[in-house]
C-alpha cells in the first residue's frame, strides 16, 4: 500500500533549468531544506495573507517558525505575479507544511507547494517574456486572480486592436468616408444634390402647377353617320 500512495511530503521532480547541481546531490539538498517554494498564488495575495496560514505549522515555542517570505514579482513592473517562496527555521516546519498546506484554498484559489533547494537573489522574479511566470506567457483561458488572459493572448489582442485603429484613422483620410460616423459626405451630398435640381421656369409659375386642376380638353363629338 506505500507504493501505491504518494506521501504527501514527496518533492516533485522539478529541477531548476538554471541550476547546476546534479540529481543527487538535490536530493541531497532537499532532504534538509527548509524552504518551501508556493505557486498558483493569486497576484493579490498579500504577504500578510502567506504569513497567517503558512505560520499554522510553525512550532515558535521549540524555536521555530517563519525566517522570511520573498514574493515573487514581475521583472518589469516589480509587481506580485504568482509564487512566493517561504523559509523557515526547521526541516520539519518545511515538511509539515508541504503536507498539509499544499492542495489547500488560498484567496479561493488551489496552492500548490514544494521543497526547494534554497532561495538565492535573482530567483524572485519571472522568467517570462513578459516579465511574469513562464506558465503565464502561453495559458489561453482567462484567469482574474492572475491578470487575466495570458501574456502571448494580450499580445495577440493588442495586434488586433492596433491594426483596427489604424484601419480606422486611414478611412477617416480617404474622401467621402463615412468612418466617423458620416456627417461630413452627408452634409457634402446634400449640397451637392441640391445645386443639381432644375431652377422653376416662368413657365411652371403659371397654370401647369402640382395640385392645380388641369385644364379640361373637349373631345370632338362623334359621327353618328359613321358606321
Amino acid at each position: 500500500m506505500a507504493h501505491i500512495v504518494t506521501p504527501l511530503d514527496q518533492p516533485s521532480n522539478y529541477k531548476d533549468s538554471q541550476s547546476r547541481i546534479d540529481r543527487q546531490t538535490q536530493y541531497d539538498i532537499l532532504s534538509k531544506t527548509t524552504t518551501l517554494y508556493v505557486g498558483n498564488l493569486s497576484f493579490y495575495t498579500t504577504e500578510e495573507q502567506i504569513y497567517e496560514l503558512f505560520s499554522k505549522c510553525t512550532t515558535p515555542e521549540d524555536g521555530g517558525g517563519i525566517k522570511r517570505i520573498i514574493m515573487g514579482l514581475d521583472r518589469n513592473t516589480r509587481t506580485p505575479c504568482g509564487f512566493c517562496f517561504v523559509e523557515y527555521y526547521t526541516h520539519a516546519e518545511a515538511l509539515a507544511c508541504l503536507r498539509y498546506i499544499s492542495g489547500t484554498k488560498l484567496d479561493e484559489r488551489i496552492i500548490r507547494c514544494d521543497l526547494d533547494v534554497g532561495y538565492r537573489d535573482g530567483r524572485q522574479f519571472g522568467r517570462g517574456k513578459s516579465g511574469g511566470q513562464v506558465r503565464d506567457e502561453h495559458r489561453q483561458d482567462y484567469d482574474p486572480g492572475r491578470g487575466g488572459w495570458g501574456a502571448q493572448a494580450q499580445r495577440i489582442e493588442m495586434e488586433r486592436r492596433r491594426e483596427v485603429e489604424e484601419r480606422y484613422h486611414d478611412a477617416q483620410d480617404v474622401p467621402g468616408a463615412v468612418a466617423g460616423g458620416g456627417g461630413d459626405w452627408k452634409a457634402e451630398h446634400v449640397q451637392e444634390s441640391a445645386t443639381l435640381k432644375r431652377g422653376r421656369s416662368p413657365e411652371d409659375e403659371g397654370g401647369s402647377g402640382r395640385g392645380e386642376p388641369r385644364a379640361r380638353v373637349e373631345e370632338p363629338e362623334h359621327d353618328t353617320n359613321r358606321m
